[in-house]
């Protein structure tokens, strides 16, 4: 019923708010565009977008149609590479999800391992949170992706499956001048008055709430930061403490100190996350990644 190029064309105007900006990105004219969305909307039997004082933006036919563009184009996307893979023979676009913390230095070196062994295959790299990562996989946007259950759980989604990769311990990084810097192992008790940095939003219950409520408190101050530097650097200044990820220790600076926690709960499972369909490509860094981490 809808062709492709009028799919793409209407993801275009939905990404970018504006017809013109739309014409431009894809090459047409503005009246083009116009005439293709107006044609679009007659097959959709309605309007798809609001007319704006500036720009345009999808109503709700509008948004459940670009719902399914977005997956029928990944699936088109997905099944280009795949053909690109079969022809040359393992090469190809090869598009990759991780987590903040696996690509500081586990997915680069896995990476770099399959650029040895494979130099045809062109790897596209994403981060993201978790949650994103598996969504992206199941619109075909993602061929494999490295995914974590910190700090919410693992989510799921039809058409993706996780295999766990390893177990990653989580330390508590505190400034080097901080009263238990220097024990081994810290009781979460002892850091009940303290303000915690932790990236996570919401009302859902996440590892550092249950870790607290089985030590018999709730943190008395979350300060949410997204970014890794932004919490080091609030922790080097004494603001609070953060748990931190074995992966990411080489990046601590060496105004911190990270120290253990008795809780053996405190740590939080990697797993590989690949569509039910994999790339043969995909499938060569799943054996690199899991080489890594052995």
């Amino acid at each position: 019923m809808f062709e492709n190029d009028a799919l793409r064309l209407l993801v275009a105007v939905a990404e970018t708010g504006s017809f013109t900006k739309a014409a431009v990105r894809l090459n047409y004219t503005q009246s083009a565009v116009s005439r293709r969305i107006a044609t679009l909307e007659q097959q959709a039997g309605g309007p798809l977008f609001e007319r704006l004082p500036r720009g345009v933006r999808l109503n709700p036919a509008g948004r459940a149609l670009h719902r399914h563009a977005v997956e029928v184009l990944g699936r088109l996307a997905r099944a280009e590479r795949e053909l690109a893979v079969l022809r040359a023979g393992h090469g190809g676009l090869l598009h990759v999800g991780a987590f903040a913390t696996a690509n500081i230095s586990l997915m680069p070196a896995a990476l770099r391992a399959l650029q040895e062994a494979t130099p045809d295959v062109e790897v596209v790299a994403v981060e993201g949170p978790t949650d994103t990562l598996i969504q992206r996989l199941a619109d075909g946007a993602l061929d494999i992706a490295v995914v974590s259950d910190y700090p919410y759980g693992l989510p799921s989604a039809d058409g993706v499956t996780t295999t766990v990769l390893c177990e990653d311990e989580l330390f508590v990084a505190l400034p080097r001048e901080h009263r238990l810097a220097g024990a081994g192992a810290i009781d979460l008790r002892e850091l009940r008055e303290e303000a915690w940095l932790q990236s996570a939003y919401g009302d859902r219950p996440t590892m550092l709430a249950d870790a607290c409520a089985r030590a018999g408190f709730a943190p008395r101050r979350i300060i949410r930061i997204a970014e890794w530097t932004g919490k080091f650097g609030y922790v080097a200044a004494g603001l609070g403490v953060a748990l931190v990820p074995s992966l990411a220790t080489w990046a601590v600076p060496e105004e911190l100190v990270l120290c253990r926690l008795t809780d053996p709960a405190l740590r939080r499972t990697l797993h590989l996350a690949l569509p039910a369909n994999p790339l043969p490509t995909a499938l060569q860094l799943r054996n690199l990644l899991r080489d890594a981490v052995n």
